[in-house]
């Protein structure tokens, strides 16, 4: 079945897209190309499946929000003025923390900059201040604050465009992306994480502390979503995210 409809294909294409011997098959140019330029079509299909999806039952609203940020004034005056939906969170990451708007698993997301706004409404809300998390026996354990200089050398255990301002002192460390595993990393000496003071005040162990940097700007906190989307319930959001 898959081989007749990939011979379909390439007979409506007009061209091969994969080489055929006995012992291998494998994509040609025009297949690699075809592969590459059909996976975001496909995510756009997905993500408008559920868009339309969420149109036609009207009747569930989906909140995302990174980690630290609490939501839960914002979802029940929400759910007050509107008791007929359902009004659902879900937790993000900071590497899907746009994506998960654009391919339709949330409605509106509250997010940390820095993000990329291309085809999003965008409103700040308030700013966090950030700290460093370091081993309790870290050298630097007990200061009441740090300066980036202070943290020249040390290995950065998330993205650095999570950190913009620190790329020039960072060292390298191993990426990860969720607070457990960063915190583990940060005991164990490995490395060292910023963070914005709402997340770390979840996440408190004996054996990491925080110290707030002096020269490092604070998180801008937002509320954002798709800029095409229609549904007023977004602007009454927006605006409650904004009051409370």
């Amino acid at each position: 079945m898959l081989s007749r409809q990939i011979r379909a294909l390439e007979e409506e294409l007009k061209v091969q897209l994969f080489r055929r011997d006995r012992r291998a098959t494998e994509l040609t140019p025009a297949g690699e190309q075809l592969l590459a330029d059909a996976r975001p079509l496909l995510a756009g299909a997905e993500a408008l499946r559920r868009r339309v999806g969420r149109a036609a039952r009207g009747d569930r609203f989906t909140v995302g929000f990174m980690p630290g940020l609490i939501v839960t004034a914002a979802v029940r005056e929400l759910s007050r003025r509107h008791p007929e939906l359902t009004v659902d969170v879900q937790r993000v990451d900071w590497t899907e923390q746009t994506a998960v708007i654009h391919d339709g698993r949330v409605d509106v997301c509250f997010v940390r900059r820095p993000i990329d706004p291309a085809g999003l409404t965008v409103r700040d809300l308030f700013t966090d201040p950030r700290a460093v998390l370091l081993p309790a026996d870290h050298r630097l354990a007990g200061k009441e604050t740090v300066e980036i200089a202070d943290l020249a050398g040390e290995h950065l255990l998330q993205a650095p465009a999570a950190v913009p301002e620190w790329r020039d002192q960072a060292s390298a460390g191993p990426v990860l992306r969720t607070m457990e595993e960063k915190l583990e990393h940060v005991a164990a000496g490995h490395g060292v994480v910023v963070l914005p003071m709402s997340a770390i005040s979840f996440y408190q162990r004996p054996d990491v502390t925080h110290i707030p940097i002096t020269d490092i700007a604070p998180n801008q906190v937002c509320l954002a979503w798709d800029s095409t989307r229609r549904n007023p319930l977004l602007i009454e959001f927006a605006a409650i995210a904004a009051d409370v």
